[in-house]
């Protein structure tokens, strides 16, 4: 640390007598400050006039890591000078930057280096053949693509570009909630995926309830919880109604599986039994609600043209909501949860309306639903006067709306127990980061440059690898080998169940203490290996964000960090951490691991250089556990 000496006058004495303020809080009237040490620019009034002090940027700093993707030092000190409320706002007035127009531009991108891959590769393999206009045009149209790779290039690149980062973070969230997953058909139709996750950025600042009915009706929920082309019961033909959606957006989208407090509690009976939300019958009742629903358009292709119930979901239209075919729907009563009931011959929209509604307006919606969003942004265990508090909000945003997400939002993330200090000491504070969050994080955090490995002929005739400067900057990353590696990718859960339960409590202390941790569901000896690995990669070897089809064009490179910033900070020891500090650990470095890296960089050798020292340090914080407990 910086050693000053303070020297005041007798006049500077003098006012002091009389200020009700300390050093640190402004008062620096009548002071004359002069120091042993002005590094690099800096003023030693900053000591007394509270400008040196770190408090604010560090607070936002974690603000900003329960409310975006990740942020860059510029970012924090924007948002500082903002204040919350005002971050808040201006993040909700902001225009949607949408998935589905990046992936129509990578595939642009794409087409033409797949097409000329499977033309060259058509010629190797038939030498003998004359390539004919006709042949070359079948080629063409069975270029595969887009698939779920190009979903990945899609959401990477919206997630680093896009402006509206707390949408981005809470569609993120939600994602895993209402879960569809590449894991599944959906992952050879690019524009599929991207129209269910465009459906959770359009609601992230909408109403729940609108979101639920927009997903019942989204063509890639209805193949993935099949009830696409779902048809009414037909004993003669051995048909009955798909179960599966109508279990689902009870279980896991809306009401859960046990009757809930306000703070969500669970309520008991008189045995002290906890008291199930439905039994099987309901089911039964609801999967006929969901029966009917088939495609409304037709992709282009030269056998189909009209939609009709029972097309295959491959030539349906995946970008338009499915409709609604009353000849499949069945039309007699519904008996719901034993307080609705659906009369015959209702048209089927209306009696998916209705219980949509019935749902939405369920006591245990609120502290379901918020529950895990809270889990999702700030921390895995929060109290019950946490849930009550936003749950409340849920049920009216003041104004007499139920489901107003906004509201929601910035209940989360203005509550005392998200923005209190004194919280962090509690032992139920704060959550794993999941792996997809320490990499954006770190994407986020710094500059990213495009580099690419390059054969250079050299004088002698021999070839030398030199990494160069791509044209063009893209930040396509391949999510399937982050699916493998960290076991999550976006949009890439191994069932509807999401990555990890909400309940899920690993064994031993924090099982001990009665709380959960869901994200340790995927954190193992090999997805932390593998992490480190690949933080290792990015820090030392220039390898972050790549690109799966990399051998297709030879200017496709590999996003990686900048160094040129943390190098000039890595001048001096002591700024490199608190910089780090306040990007990646927000003023919780710990004092044992900010000592154990402070005395490794001064025990370094002289010749060390400080691109290393910054490389180094980075590495070390990034697997630390100050970075992986965010609290």
């Amino acid at each position: 640390m910086k050693k000053y000496l303070i020297i005041l006058s007798l006049l500077a004495l003098g006012n002091m007598a009389l200020a009700q303020d300390y050093f640190g809080a402004g008062n620096d009237s009548g002071l004359n400050i002069t120091s042993s040490s002005n590094s690099r620019g800096t003023d030693a009034g900053n000591t007394v006039n509270g400008s040196g002090m770190d408090a604010d940027i560090m607070a936002m700093s974690r603000f900003l890591d329960q409310a975006t993707m990740g942020s860059s030092r510029a970012d924090i000190e924007a948002a500082t000078l903002l204040g919350y409320e005002a971050w808040i706002k201006r993040q909700y007035e902001m225009d949607i930057s949408r998935i589905q127009p990046r992936i129509e531009n990578i595939w642009g991108e794409m087409f033409p280096w797949q097409y000329a891959r499977d033309l060259k590769g058509w010629k190797e393999s038939n030498p003998d053949i004359p390539l004919t206009a006709e042949i070359e045009k079948n080629i063409e149209e069975d270029v595969f693509g887009p698939w779920a790779v190009h979903f990945f290039y899609g959401w990477w690149e919206n997630t680093i570009l896009a402006e509206d980062q707390l949408r981005q973070r809470v569609a993120y969230a939600l994602s895993q909630i209402i879960v569809v997953s590449a894991n599944s058909d959906l992952r050879d139709h690019a524009e599929s995926m991207s129209s269910y996750y465009d459906l959770l950025l359009t609601h992230a600042f909408g109403n729940y309830r609108d979101l639920l009915m927009d997903m019942t009706l989204n063509p890639s929920m209805g193949l993935y919880l099949s009830h696409y082309n779902n048809p009414k019961e037909v004993l003669e033909e051995k048909l009955h109604p798909d179960e599966n959606y109508a279990r689902e957006i009870m279980q896991l989208f809306s009401i859960g599986l046990f009757e809930l407090n306000l703070d969500g509690s669970r309520k008991k009976d008189v045995d002290g039994s906890d008291i199930p939300t439905y039994n099987n019958d309901d089911v039964k009742e609801v999967a006929k609600v969901f029966t009917g629903l088939a495609a409304s358009g037709v992709m282009e292709n030269p056998y189909v043209e009209i939609p009709y119930f029972g097309m295959n979901w491959y030539l349906a239209d995946k970008e338009k909501p499915m409709t609604m075919y009353e000849e499949w729907h069945d039309e007699g009563i519904k008996k719901i949860l034993g307080d609705l009931e659906l009369p015959a011959g209702q048209s089927g929209m209306q009696d998916i309306e209705e219980t949509i509604d019935f749902l939405f307006n369920h006591d245990n919606t609120g502290p379901f639903v918020v529950r895990q969003l809270i889990q999702r942004l700030v921390k895995s265990n929060p109290s019950p006067g946490y849930i009550s508090r936003v749950a409340s909000r849920f049920n009216d945003n003041g104004s007499g709306v139920r489901g107003d997400m906004k509201s929601v939002i910035t209940a989360i993330l203005m509550d005392e127990e998200a923005r209190n200090c004194d919280e962090l000491q509690s032992a139920d504070n704060g959550h794993l980061r999941e792996p997809i969050l320490r990499l954006t994080k770190l994407a986020k955090s710094f500059d990213l440059n495009c580099i690419k490995d390059t054969l250079i002929l050299l004088p002698s005739g021999e070839y030398k690898e030199e990494k160069v400067p791509c044209q063009k900057a893209r930040y396509w990353h391949n999510g399937i080998t982050d699916g493998r590696q960290l076991r999550q990718t976006p949009v890439g859960a191994p069932s509807v169940f999401n990555f990890y339960l909400p309940d899920h409590s690993p064994v031993g202390g924090i099982s001990q203490a009665g709380l959960v941790a869901p994200e340790f569901k995927i954190h193992d000896a090999t997805t932390s290996i593998n992490y480190i690995n690949q933080v290792h990669g990015a820090a030392f070897w220039d390898f972050f964000l790549f690109p799966f089809d990399r051998d297709l064009n030879e200017d496709m490179g590999v996003s990686t960090i900048d160094f040129v910033v943390l190098t000039e900070v890595a001048k001096s020891h002591e700024e490199l951490l608190n910089y780090l500090d306040v990007q990646l650990t927000h003023g919780q470095l710990s004092e044992s691991t900010r000592t154990n890296l402070r005395d490794f960089l001064d025990n370094m050798p002289n010749w060390i250089n400080d691109d290393y020292k910054a490389r180094v340090i980075l590495f070390m914080i990034m697997i630390s556990p100050d970075f992986a407990i965010m609290k």
